[in-house]
């Protein structure tokens, strides 16, 4: 199951890698829901869930990547927009 994602909430690092704390969207019944990076990593590891980004009238996936520290973090796939349009989402 897909799911889109909308908002976000961000810690004051500094570091991309280390900044999304949670994940949030709405249910198809209005209902709002948010993750911890944690669980949303799981569950995209375990094909529980997937996750995606509207952009310009795309969507483009979430994913899970290791960053050099050997973390691993959530981003979204490379669509030439920059920032990352996973940072570039408002706060839940």
């Amino acid at each position: 199951m897909s799911n889109r994602l909308d908002c976000i909430n961000k810690d004051d690092r500094y570091n991309p890698y280390e900044r999304i704390q949670f994940i949030g969207g709405q249910n198809s019944d209005g209902k709002r829901w948010t993750l911890s990076q944690k669980e949303a990593i799981t569950a995209i590891e375990n094909g529980t869930y997937s996750f995606y980004v509207s952009v310009g009238g795309r969507s483009v996936d979430v994913i899970v990547r290791l960053s050099p520290f050997d973390n691993k973090y959530l981003t979204t796939t490379a669509d030439g927009s920059e920032p990352n349009n996973l940072l570039s989402l408002p706060e839940c």
